[in-house]
């Protein structure tokens, strides 16, 4: 199949609001100490601080199907964009506390809304041969902006001294994501909307026009009289997704979406500094050895998107998975053992994160983006988008109190035994879809 360079740029221009997505999402780590400076926050109030912008997420994850199907795919992008930048311009605006939680909602409404949009977008206007690389750019985007934010957030803290910081500096680290919200907003008017949503419309005409761009006519009048089956009937209901046929699939995304994050990649990527510090090598060393968190982080999710469409989806989920479990039972066995100061828990992570980088952290957003109907995908998305919300504000709460009362040990093999649980559900459940088109797709649940 003939691919369009057109193609690459769309997905590309839409991963930047997974960039958002990242950035926005990160940007609190590096200020938190210093807003707990400057407002005196109580440890319970310096926890809804870190973690209110994902009731925002939540929100934007179950209503963005919603608009998604109503709108349009690109309309909601630019929503999304929209978001990013008031959040980051309203939190810049030197008022009150109260103020800066409902900025942070509103961040947290655009992190919501193109953590779902994104991943369903790229599914719809990539060609199914290399679909899972494309909607796993959309990670590398995420993977990106945290790394991103985490280098703003150093050069911010060092301009200065520490009072400014305290007083103003911490502000600009959340205001410096005007500067991709706007490239964002401005590069979405070059790109397309979904065929699949048009043909969704009954507008069969542009549906063509943009599959023209996406491909070859004659590969473009084919994938159009097979969009034009699927979206048949009604739109999809959400309790479509629990009838025969589709239940299965639903299962699976919610499942996906579940263990991506029960299985302690926020819990680590949130807390690093302090596990890093935990160490016994200082707060420089740790701010470095989470920077090389992010690296690989990077690495692995490039070797997902070169691999992904080969290997295909089910095997490295596999091979994600199980070596996710195996290094987080030897975190667990350093912390047990006390062998903790070094640089062997480090390592221990660092092999996490590259077991996670190329299979649950990109994978899931592809396996979710693609296997759903047309008709019911947007809704689909935004539950099991909103189910990986949940998961992640669980960890995010639970996570100090298990390190706290029964140690890094007995936490970490709690993960390494969800862990194993996810690669026997991938092993049993997971269908593979490689290479299929999105209506091929469609069938199997169809005649399951």
């Amino acid at each position: 199949m003939k691919q369009s360079n057109y193609v690459y740029r769309c997905t590309f221009v839409a991963a930047i609001g997974g960039l958002l997505f990242g950035y926005d999402t990160a940007v609190i780590a590096g200020a938190i100490g210093f807003i707990r400076q400057k407002y005196e926050l109580s440890p319970g109030m310096m926890g809804w601080i870190a973690s209110c912008a994902l009731i925002g997420c939540a929100f934007g994850a179950m209503v963005g199907g919603f608009f998604a199907d109503r709108l349009g795919r690109k309309k909601v992008l630019l929503i999304s964009g929209v978001l990013f930048a008031v959040s980051s311009l309203g939190i810049m605006i030197p008022l009150n506390l109260d103020y800066f939680v409902f900025f942070r909602l509103i961040g947290g409404l655009g992190i919501g809304i193109a953590s779902m949009i994104v991943p369903m977008y790229i599914s719809e206007i990539a060609p199914p041969d290399i679909r899972g690389r494309l909607i796993a750019i959309n990670q590398l985007g995420i993977v990106t902006g945290i790394l991103a934010i985490f280098f703003v957030n150093a050069y911010i803290a060092d301009l200065y001294d520490e009072l400014w910081t305290v007083e103003v500096g911490w502000r600009y680290m959340f205001g410096s994501g005007i500067v991709p919200s706007f490239i964002f907003i401005v590069l979405l008017f070059s790109v397309t909307e979904s065929p699949r949503w048009l043909a969704q419309k009954q507008d069969f005409k542009q549906a063509l026009v943009v599959l023209n761009k996406l491909n070859t006519p004659s590969e473009a009048e084919i994938e159009l009289e097979a969009i034009k089956i699927s979206v048949q009937g009604e739109e999809g209901a959400y309790t479509d997704l629990i009838k025969p046929g589709l239940q299965m699939a639903t299962f699976i995304g919610v499942s996906l979406a579940f263990f991506s994050q029960i299985t302690g990649i926020n819990a680590i990527m949130y807390y690093a500094p302090e596990i890093f510090k935990a160490t016994g090598d200082g707060v420089k060393s740790a701010l470095l050895q989470t920077i090389m968190i992010g690296v690989i982080n990077i690495i692995s999710t490039v070797v997902a998107i070169l691999y992904v469409d080969k290997l295909g989806r089910k095997l490295m989920l596999m091979i994600g998975s199980g070596g996710m479990a195996v290094f987080l039972a030897l975190i667990g066995a350093f912390f047990f053992m006390n062998m903790t100061k070094g640089y062997w828990v480090v390592m221990a992570i660092l092999g996490y994160i590259s077991f996670f980088g190329i299979s649950l952290g990109p994978l899931t957003f592809v396996v979710i983006a693609e296997i759903f109907p047309n008709r019911v995908r947007a809704k689909a998305i935004s539950v099991a988008i909103l189910c990986l919300w949940v998961s992640t504000f669980i960890v995010s709460l639970v996570f100090p109190g298990l390190l706290k009362f029964f140690g890094g040990a007995y936490t970490f093999w709690v993960f390494a035994g969800l862990s194993a649980v996810a690669f026997l559900f991938i092993c049993k459940v997971v269908p593979e879809t490689k290479g299929k088109t999105l209506e091929e797709i469609e069938q199997y649940w169809s005649k399951s």
